[in-house]
């Protein structure tokens, strides 16, 4: 049995909303049906609804899939904290998400309540759509490319082509997202060829998420994230910009900004987990996206998914 302390409990980012996602949940336990009211009550719209019916299209913009994903991920924690008597504080060594949940991490340890996270990642979806102008920005996954060979296909594609482009998602070993102006990005893929990179495949996403030309998204956070108290989270939070572990409500508001235009650096992040402590990671929510970057970044760690009702019921007896 894991003790309390080696636990890392992650949270998925964009790419992993589904329609039906949490609906087994809320049909099985209160706790859960709770978590997708108050989102809704939060947003003033039916949220819920539109995970478990669709239309797809309309889940997929990013102003939907950041809360939905982020509830669907607390309703998880909610439902353990009431079966199961869990406790962030007591049994989780540490936390982290990926890009959007970054914030379910902080609102499950805590740091924001539920409603404030759900307004939170609304306004973030929104301020990162409107940000660049659709069809300028792109984002590319290099396939089996390390990260110095992206960085170096990052820098080959501005000479090329001018504009922007940078290393966005350091996901996991042979996993990297680049993200910048469409021109440059265009360029990948031939300048991969010359690279031993084996392809880099266009993101069918609106815009170019974790580049500098998310500014004007990452100066409405500021904005939104000032009106917000930060409250100390129940266990730290390794943040995605940094890699490192973070419990000041100060320093999480001036990362969570940063967030925006920088760099998810999720590879070093789990790396860093060992150090800390950590055998064990928890993926609440979500499907399996995390868990299989996990198992790719360190082997040695144990990858535990949290996203039926049966898989909760048997953790709980775990805790």
């Amino acid at each position: 049995m894991t003790s309390a302390s080696t636990r890392a409990f992650i949270f998925p980012g964009q790419g992993s909303q589904a329609i039906g996602m949490g609906k087994a949940l809320a049909n099985a336990f209160a706790a859960a049906r709770e978590v997708f009211e108050e989102v809704d009550e939060a947003l003033g719209q039916r949220l819920s609804r539109l995970m478990w019916e669709g239309p797809e299209d309309q889940l997929t913009l990013t102003e939907n899939a950041q809360p939905a994903i982020m509830a669907a991920s607390l309703a998880v924690i909610r439902v353990l904290q009431r079966e199961g008597g869990f406790d962030m504080a007591r049994h989780a060594r540490l936390a982290a998400g990926h890009s959007l949940g970054e914030y379910t991490a902080l609102a499950a340890a805590g740091a924001f309540t539920l409603a404030e996270t759900a307004k939170l990642l609304k306004t973030r979806g929104q301020a990162m759509q409107a940000a660049v102008p659709v069809g300028e920005g792109a984002m590319s996954a290099l396939l089996g490319a390390e990260i110095e060979q992206a960085e170096a296909l990052a820098k080959a594609c501005v000479e090329q082509a001018g504009g922007v482009c940078v290393v966005a998602n350091d996901n996991a070993p042979g996993q990297v997202v680049i993200s910048g102006t469409k021109a440059a990005i265009d360029k990948a893929p031939e300048i991969a060829k010359t690279m031993g990179i084996k392809r880099a495949m266009p993101l069918s996403v609106s815009a170019p998420f974790h580049s500098p030309m998310m500014k004007p998204a990452a100066d409405k956070m500021a904005e939104a994230l000032a009106a917000v108290t930060i409250r100390p989270p129940a266990c730290p939070i390794v943040a995605n910009v940094t890699a490192a572990e973070v419990s000041e409500p100060e320093t999480i508001r001036r990362l969570l900004v940063e967030q925006v235009t920088g760099r998810v650096r999720w590879r070093e992040s789990v790396l860093a987990f060992r150090a800390l402590g950590v055998d064990t990671a928890v993926e609440a929510g979500g499907g399996k996206v995390l868990t299989g970057m996990v198992k790719r970044i360190d082997k040695d760690i144990q990858p535990v998914s949290l996203d039926t009702p049966a898989d909760i019921e048997a953790f709980a007896k775990s805790l």
